[in-house]
């Protein structure tokens, strides 16, 4: 699991080790104990970002004007093809 600063908690890691997951969480400047950090894989994390802002760019994506799940999946879907497209 890639997370930012944020979730460097002892807690969070626990949780995340705990479910069987790998967290790849870079640590705080002001932490003791530096855990591993893997720099490359947490450069995937910015493609991801990047691709959740150009959904929010459609408004009815942004405003979860659907009320059903398949219909708000559905409009995901189509806003996701017409940003690759473009």
């Amino acid at each position: 699991m890639i997370a930012d600063r944020a979730f460097d908690a002892d807690r969070f890691r626990r949780s995340i080790e705990a479910r069987g997951a790998v967290p790849n969480i870079p640590p705080k400047t002001n932490r003791r104990w530096k855990s591993c950090f893997s720099p490359a894989l947490y450069r995937n994390r910015n493609a991801i970002e990047r691709m959740f802002c150009r959904l929010k760019d459609f408004r009815r994506v942004a405003t979860r004007y659907d009320r059903l799940a398949a219909t708000y999946l559905a409009a995901v879907h189509i806003a996701a093809i017409v940003a690759f497209w473009l």
